[in-house]
């Protein structure tokens, strides 16, 4: 009895060790996006290694992809249209808020090991948890749908016109599940793969930025003097867009879980700083390469579609394709989307720059397509902790966004599928927030970010970005509806809009109300606990028979 009792404990014992050394072993990653890339030892002094920033690089390109999706092609146009040069420099101003905001994302997770998803879960209760989660999946199907009518138009500009939209929304399904076989490859090679298609789009673009040869000397002081002369209502109008259409709300939670790929030391400083400060690099070299092709666009149409008549760019370049003159203009203003805006560069350049811009708007499409759609995954696994596999995620997006889209591709037509377009902005502009003050709420918190907290400069620099984003955003929305107002047939109509926009304004303000007293709260208890503490050491430094108040007293009590 006692031999097997000693032989079940040797047993036992054995299968807790095997058991205990299991645990501990490297668990298989559940997708590429869970595998960690090494970062390179280097021991030496330098301040920079190219060695180390290569091994960073990835996150950003993937995340500055947003920036260069359908939505931001089509602002580009309009501005470039509208506006002509004039809007350059304010162009460049929005990459680089963004390239801010972007790195507080990021510095959120390479600091927590988290990212936004999954502490928005930790932090916030489960009824605005839950409605935080409503608001970004709706923003990543808006996204997504932007991107499916890019890739049905590009379809319809590459088939001249013989594959009709509706089938370009269809293909948009089998194309998807295709490219998300990469997965498969390693992370390394999707990374690479995504930059591939940042080149096409940089060549594409480029290629028509040097065919319509736009003056130097416009491109220059559109971007470096910050104004907009005699600019009329539609340029205006283009302005606010240009901020509106650039950050996008789902890619903060997007950017704040790739960064976890790289294997970070978190218990270390100097390994967390030097993280932060690869990131910051290769996220503003990733913006930079995203600005350069947004840049083509709108000179592109600056110097070959600004202030032309509908008659003349249809007559005297023989572009009967774009229909008549009526067709082409809303109000007196020539309304420009991406497939007039494809036909055009074929009238005024041959038919190689309208299939080439094509091939353009197709790799925006495409790529922007499978980076919304891990940003979906991140944060439903984050939100609601519940892990799908991508193809059952895309297949749940996809479905969602495509129903409205080809309800319109098939009952309406072009027109009306790529008005579809504005306000699928809309909806971006007015989901903003709940991304924006989730990141500075725990960009601000001592106990998520550590001594990697934003200071206080920084703080209120960040504040005052978002506030200046989301105040230009809100007008662009009001703006929007106000023009809506104007074109309802009956005063019935328009009440009964105007009630149901009050009705959605309420419940939106109460919702972001809530996120901003949240922030506003983890400031007033760090103040508390700082003026407690202050109160303390002044109490116990008197006792001690201090008279007054010095750093150095305060350093000796301190140690004592």
């Amino acid at each position: 009895m006692a031999e097997s009792a000693d032989i079940a404990c040797q047993v036992n014992t054995h299968s807790a060790d095997v058991s205990l050394s299991r645990a501990f072993l490297p668990q298989k990653p559940k997708n590429n996006l869970e595998q960690t890339i090494p970062i390179p030892d280097d021991d030496s002094e330098q301040l920079f290694s190219f060695r180390k920033l290569w091994a960073f690089t990835g996150p950003g390109f993937l995340m500055s992809i947003a920036y260069l999706d359908p939505g931001n092609i089509e602002s580009d146009m309009q501005s470039g249209s509208a506006a002509g040069f004039h809007l350059l420099w304010l162009l460049f101003s929005a990459t680089c808020m963004g390239l801010l905001l972007q790195r507080l994302a990021a510095r959120l997770g390479v600091t927590s090991g988290q990212h936004l998803a999954e502490l928005c879960r930790q932090q916030y209760p489960r009824v605005p948890r839950i409605v935080l989660w409503l608001m970004i999946e709706l923003a990543i199907v808006g996204s997504d749908m932007q991107e499916v009518i890019g890739t049905a138009i590009a379809y319809s500009l590459l088939s001249n016109g013989k594959i009709p939209l509706y089938a370009g929304v269809l293909i948009t399904i089998a194309d998807t599940f295709l490219f998300l076989f990469l997965d498969n490859y390693g992370l390394r090679k999707l990374e690479v793969f995504f930059c591939m298609l940042i080149t096409v789009m940089a060549v594409t673009f480029g290629y028509e930025y040097i065919v319509a040869a736009p003056n130097q000397a416009e491109v220059m002081k559109g971007l470096v003097v910050p104004w907009c002369s005699n600019c009329d209502r539609p340029a205006l109008k283009q302005a606010v867009g240009i901020i509106g259409a650039v950050i996008m709300p789902h890619n903060f939670y997007l950017h704040s879980a790739l960064v976890r790929s790289r294997d970070v030391d978190r218990s270390s400083s100097t390994k967390v700083k030097e993280a932060n400060f690869y990131f910051f690099i290769e996220s503003a070299i990733a913006l930079m390469v995203s600005f350069v092709i947004n840049l083509f666009v709108v000179c592109v149409f600056a110097e070959t579609f600004f202030n032309m008549s509908a008659s003349t760019i249809i007559n005297e370049f023989n572009c009967s394709a774009l229909g008549s003159a009526s067709d082409l203009t809303l109000n007196g203003t020539i309304e420009l989307d991406l497939r007039k805006g494809g036909i055009f560069l074929g009238c005024r350049f041959g038919d190689v720059a309208k299939y080439i811009w094509a091939v353009g708007i197709l790799a925006a499409g495409q790529s922007s397509t499978m980076t919304g759609t891990y940003a979906g995954q991140f944060a439903m696994e984050g939100f609601l902790n519940i892990s799908w596999s991508r193809w059952k995620r895309v297949l749940l997006t996809r479905s969602i966004a495509i129903a409205p889209t080809l309800f319109v591709a098939i009952s309406a037509g072009i027109d009306d599928l790529t008005g579809l377009n504005d306000w699928l902005n809309v909806l971006q502009s007015i989901l903003l927030p709940f991304a924006v003050l989730p990141v500075l709420h725990f960009a601000s918190s001592k106990a998520v970010m550590r001594e990697f907290r934003a200071g206080l400069p920084m703080q209120i620099a960040m504040w005052i970005l978002a506030v200046l984003v989301m105040g230009v955003n809100l007008y662009f929305t009001f703006n929007f509806f106000r023009s809506l107002y104007g074109k309802l047939p009956s005063t019935v109509s328009r009440v009964g809009v105007v009630l149901g926009i009050i009705v959605f304004f309420v419940i939106y303000a109460v919702l972001v109300g809530y996120l901003m007293l949240s922030v506003f709260g983890l400031y007033i208890r760090g103040l508390s606990e700082k003026l407690g503490q202050t109160s303390g050491r002044y109490a116990l430094l008197h006792n001690n028979g201090y008279t007054r108040i010095d750093r150095n007293s305060l350093e000796t009590q301190d140690d004592d």
